[in-house]
C-alpha cells in the first residue's frame, strides 16, 4: 500500500465506519498519546526500565500502526499530501546532510 493509498483508506474508514474526524486538535492529542506509548515500549524493551506484568503483552508494531493512523487523520484534515511531502522532506534532508553525517566522527 501506498502512502496516498493509507490516506485514502483511512478517509474511507472514517466517512464510513468512524462517522467523521475528530477535531483536529483531539487527534493531535491522541497522536501525543500514541506517540507517547510507543516511547513507553521502547523505553521498557530497549532502554532500562522494566516492563510491568500489566505491559508485557503490548504490542510495538501495533502502536506504531496507531501512530500511523492518527498522522493520516490529520493529513486528509489539513489538506497535507503525504506523499509529496515525504519527498520534499527526503530531498531536503538529503540536500543539507549529504556530507554531515559521513564526517560525523561519532558515527564512525
Amino acid at each position: 500500500m501506498t502512502i496516498q493509498q493509507a490516506q485514502q483508506t483511512v478517509d474511507q474508514w472514517i466517512k464510513t465506519t468512524g462517522v467523521k474526524y475528530f477535531s483536529e486538535l483531539t487527534n493531535m492529542a491522541i497522536l501525543t498519546e500514541e506517540v507517547g506509548e510507543v516511547a513507553r515500549i521502547i523505553s521498557r524493551k530497549y532502554g532500562e526500565q522494566s516492563f510491568k506484568e500489566s505491559d508485557k503483552q503490548v504490542d510495538l508494531a501495533d502502536e506504531m500502526a496507531d501512530v500511523l493512523w492518527v498522522l493520516l487523520c490529520l493529513a486528509n484534515q489539513t489538506g497535507v499530501d503525504l506523499t509529496e511531502a515525504f519527498n520534499k522532506n527526503l530531498h531536503k534532508k538529503t540536500e543539507r546532510d549529504k556530507e554531515r553525517h559521513a564526517e560525523n566522527e561519532k558515527l564512525k
